[in-house]
């Protein structure tokens, strides 16, 4: 749920900062006062795209941050989880700043973000719905999507989806097969051929260090023979060796300490000095015992490398690749043998599809118990908004006669209409007005939004087209979405979902828990923009003003007072 709203040099706003509560809220305000500010300051701050002219002039930048509770929003807590952003579970912070000179940058609790990821952890919180909204539902896609929704199905068609995906692929690789099975074949006995030579030379990286240490080795054994023995001589064999010193200022520290303690510090040191020449010397003697000289495997070394390095210029990749270009190689064979399998290829397409016709036929299933009950539901909220006698059906139509796969599932899915009694059902696009247009799709998130779980509505000038008795009926309903659960955890039912309006009729603002007003005014020369929380009085004077013209009456903050008292 939105908690607050900090807005700074948006704009035509200076400073705002707004709080929220759950419930039905809505928002009012003179013609050109800016109420759709407060929305597009949301979105931006939710990942939407930036447009110019955003910064209030004068101002370097524009800064919107808000808010949110999302103790009850287990879609959300999960994103913020997998994206590796600290959260307490219980408060969410989402922060957008953006530059007179277009750029903008995107936190999360305080985190650096890209605004994909802003825009995509905004879908689980916030559901803005604009008059575009009632046009989007005139597209297929969206249609699916509401049905899918309503019904429970997304995951599954999800699933649908990606199995599709699965079988078109075989299918591709069978067609190509078909197309290509000359081509196929030789490069198969290409690739064999160079499977079969790689084999015998490819190394790994690590390998191929081992492999030059050990011939760096072999092709100096002889100087490491001859300066370890000189080491040891230096060290311990000759008479003026390290050791035979060492050991002689040993004893002269150890008489001179008996007259002075204080040398008893060097002569430890000293001790442990000779310790360790003595390892060293040790080391030397049993390197040297096994070091020998190998001109065989020096020679083998040599051609070993060679025929890497020769290898390597042929396929024109580095000696350490030659065992990565073998692992490809190799998969592509395996790909191609499936090709050159018709067999085998046919019975993987064909297990795919028949696992594809089993999660599509669930989910038709599925859309068409679904359909029967968003039909009714919605048919009887038409009667409600003066659709007497109207009719909303979701049309289910097979792809093709033999059932032909598609990403989308078996059918595909059309909302029909029918605007009054004795009337055959047409599709949305044909058979309703924009008044009409209007009522619908608020019927339609009326009966839909029961099965959302994002908990922040947020409806702008959707009752456009809208008047008179239909306008109250519209605002009950409004009302009714605010006062609905914003979903369920492990069975229970969740916090109260929060239902924003941006609206121009006194009956659905006579029916909000809260109202926010929107004014501007002339300040040092700038228009700016101001939001306040109205009081019963202050409210009884807006609504007035949206009921009469220029001069408010008295009569008209009676019929104001009577609004919000019914």
């Amino acid at each position: 749920m939105l908690q607050s709203l900090s807005i700074r040099d948006f704009v035509i706003v200076n400073q705002l900062d707004l709080e929220f509560n759950a419930g039905f809220t809505v928002l009012t305000g003179e013609t050109g006062a800016g109420k759709s500010i407060l929305i597009d300051a949301l979105s931006l701050a939710l990942g939407a795209r930036g447009e110019g002219g955003i910064t209030r002039a004068g101002s370097d930048k524009a800064e919107i941050s808000a808010i949110f509770s999302i103790a009850d929003n287990l879609e959300a807590k999960d994103w913020l989880s997998q994206a590796e952003l600290e959260s307490d579970d219980i408060e969410l912070i989402v922060r957008r700043v953006m530059f007179a000179d277009g750029r903008s940058r995107a936190y999360i609790n305080g985190a650096t973000v890209t605004v994909a990821q802003l825009k995509e952890l905004g879908e689980l919180l916030v559901d803005i719905y604009s008059q575009n909204a009632h046009h989007s539902l005139l597209k297929p896609a969206t249609q699916r999507v509401v049905l899918d929704n309503f019904g429970e199905l997304s995951s599954l068609a999800a699933q649908v989806s990606a199995q599709y995906k699965t079988w078109h692929q075989l299918n591709q690789k069978r067609v190509e097969a078909e197309k290509n099975t000359s081509q196929y074949a030789q490069e198969l006995a290409d690739l064999r051929d160079k499977a079969n030579e790689l084999a015998q030379i490819a190394i790994t990286p690590t390998e191929w260090d081992e492999l030059q240490q050990e011939h760096l080795r072999l092709s100096n054994s002889a100087g490491l023979m001859v300066g370890g023995e000189a080491c040891r001589e230096l060290l311990s064999e000759g008479e003026l060796s390290a050791m035979h010193l060492l050991i002689q200022v040993q004893h002269k520290l150890q008489n001179l300490q008996e007259f002075d303690s204080a040398l008893k510090e060097a002569t430890e040191t000293l001790d442990s000095a000779l310790i360790q020449l003595e390892e060293t010397d040790r080391f030397l003697n049993r390197y040297l015992q096994r070091a020998e000289l190998d001109p065989a495997r020096l020679t083998a070394l040599d051609a070993s490398i060679q025929n890497i390095h020769n290898a390597a210029r042929k396929y024109r990749v580095q000696p350490e690749d030659l065992s990565e270009l073998l692992e490809k190689s190799q998969a592509r064979m395996a790909e191609l043998e499936l090709f050159a399998n018709d067999g085998e290829l046919a019975k993987q397409e064909a297990q795919a599809l028949a696992a594809y016709m089993q999660l599509a036929t669930q989910l038709s299933a599925g859309r068409k118990t679904a359909a029967a009950k968003l039909s009714t539901q919605i048919s009887a909220e038409m009667q409600r908004l003066s659709l007497s006698g109207g009719k909303f059906e979701v049309a289910l139509t097979e792809q093709t006669p033999n059932l032909q796969p598609s990403a989308n599932g078996l059918e595909q899915i059309e909302f029909l209409v029918a605007g009054h009694a004795g009337v055959a059902a047409k599709p949305l696009a044909k058979a309703a007005s924009g008044g009409e247009l209007s009522r619908i799709s608020l019927a339609i998130r009326v009966v839909t939004a029961q099965k959302e779980s994002i908990p922040t509505m947020i409806f702008d000038e959707v009752d456009v087209g809208i008047g008179g008795g239909v306008a109250e009926v519209v605002g009950q309903l409004l009302k009714q979405l605010g006062e609905q659960c914003s979903g369920t955890k492990s069975g229970v039912k969740t916090s109260g979902r929060q239902v924003l309006v941006i609206t121009h009729l006194p009956q659905v603002a006579a029916l909000g828990t809260h109202h926010l007003r929107v004014s501007k005014a002339l300040v040092d020369g700038q228009t700016l923009s101001t939001i306040a929380v109205l009081d019963e009085e202050s409210r009884v004077q807006e609504i007035a003003r949206m009921l009469g013209g220029i001069e408010i009456t008295d009569t008209t903050r009676q019929h104001a007072k009577e609004m919000l008292a019914r």
